[in-house]
């Protein structure tokens, strides 16, 4: 979650200072919020950020979390040299991570937030509860959740993949009142500490990074855990090869996203994904990177922890203490499973609707890019409402998957900061 938790106190008001204008407000306090609101205030922009600093790295990954991602890939985007993930290692005396280094989350949640003393000073840990067009001219009305009102130039959604969680609904109808790690099914956003399930049956659903180490983080912590992957594969990433021949370098390029030139191609070129058709874009943004476990885990899940594919879950019930699942496996057959938890490692859907603090008539403006409920944008990342940006994962049907990840901060703060900062 990038916006505050309940019981956190409200932003004070405060005047605005700079050019005479209202400050641009930013909803988020995550990598993309961070890193946007970075270059607002080194172009000397207004700026107001609403936000817990790294909240969904902090609130919604299980302790002993890794990232997928190489230290290359992680840096948040400054104004100036001195704010990489490697310069933030050395700072502290710490040794530098390599492409054989998976980077704890709490490494990168530090990291985040010593970014944001050095380059981003204040962030209001208020939530916002309403975003409206201003009643004359331009600009924006915001609402915080204690009921203050301030006026803003323009508003930058950073809110990352909070609200965004998908459970299918063959396993919501599990907990009526909302998944959640209470209830019969949960989504692996929704965790800190899967500890508390040691001693229970859990079935986890999927076959991504998410699915595969949370299985093994539940085995560890002593509970029963099972997965099951409707693909008839699992599929690892490589080892790093720090040294690979330049025939290889060439014809499978590095990126931020992995090896091969399509990847190569949309780290190179995210302005240029923008230029596709929009069916194009989206199968780019389903298809380019499909599920699949980071190299360092394989050990901890391949004959430790049973994962059975071709597996799709077609009914779920509660049956006293427990939840029956009925799959469909292989070949036709069928079955019944008996757990005590459900976990989805089901991923998110990218829906507007999902944006509560987005007012009726604020949303219903926001054009979407045909076939998706994300949001259409211009090269600088600004919508059909002027004034009105979208970052992060809500970018990446329009500027492709390197949106989904950190990596992707450089080229959208970049934009966002210099359109909104001259308007």
């Amino acid at each position: 979650m990038t916006q505050s938790l309940p019981g956190q106190r409200p932003a004070q008001e405060q005047a605005f200072t700079g050019h005479g204008r209202p400050p641009v407000v930013v909803i988020g306090a995550g990598p993309y919020g961070l890193s946007v609101a970075a270059h607002l205030r080194a172009a000397g922009a207004p700026v107001r950020v609403f936000g817990d600093v790294m909240g969904s790295w902090r609130h919604a990954m299980a302790t002993g979390m890794y990232l997928k991602s190489t230290p290359d890939a992680t840096d948040l985007s400054a104004p100036e040299p001195g704010g990489t993930l490697a310069d933030f290692r050395r700072a502290h005396s710490e040794p530098e991570l390599t492409e054989l280094t998976p980077i704890p989350c709490d490494v990168f949640v530090r990291y985040g937030q010593w970014f944001q003393k050095r380059y981003v000073g204040e962030v209001e840990p208020a939530r916002v509860s309403a975003v409206e067009r201003a009643v004359s001219g331009p600009g924006f009305v915001v609402r915080l959740d204690d009921g203050t009102e301030l006026a803003a130039s323009a508003v930058v959604v950073a809110t990352g993949l909070n609200g965004l969680a998908h459970v299918p609904d063959e396993l919501r109808r599990l907990a009526p009142e909302g998944p959640g790690p209470q209830a019969r099914v949960s989504h692996t956003s929704h965790h800190t500490d899967l500890s508390t399930y040691a001693g229970r049956r859990v079935a986890v659903i999927g076959g991504g990074q998410s699915a595969l180490e949370s299985a093994a983080l539940l085995h560890e912590a002593g509970a029963e855990a099972q997965v099951l992957v409707r693909e008839r594969t699992v599929l690892w990433g490589m080892t790093p090869d720090l040294a690979r021949p330049w025939t290889q370098r060439v014809a499978k390029p590095a990126s931020p996203l992995g090896t091969g030139w399509i990847l190569a191609g949309v780290c190179a070129a995210p302005g240029g994904v923008r230029w596709l058709p929009a069916a194009a874009r989206l199968l780019l943004f389903r298809r380019a990177l499909g599920p699949s476990g980071g190299w360092w885990l394989r050990d901890r899940v391949e004959g430790v922890v049973p994962v059975r594919t071709s597996r799709r879950v077609t009914g779920a019930v509660v049956q006293g203490p427990e939840v029956r699942l009925d799959v469909a496996g292989p070949g036709g057959q069928r079955e019944s499973l008996a757990v005590d938890h459900v976990l989805a490692a089901t991923g998110y859907r990218l829906d507007l609707d999902a944006l509560p603090f987005l007012s009726p008539a604020v949303r219903d403006a926001v054009a979407c890019v045909p076939g998706s409920k994300a949001p259409a944008l211009r090269g600088t990342f600004e919508s059909s409402v002027p004034g009105l940006y979208f970052t992060g994962s809500l970018a990446a049907p329009v500027f492709g998957p390197m949106m989904r990840f950190v990596a992707g901060t450089e080229f959208a703060a970049v934009r966002i900061a210099r359109h909104a900062a001259a308007a």
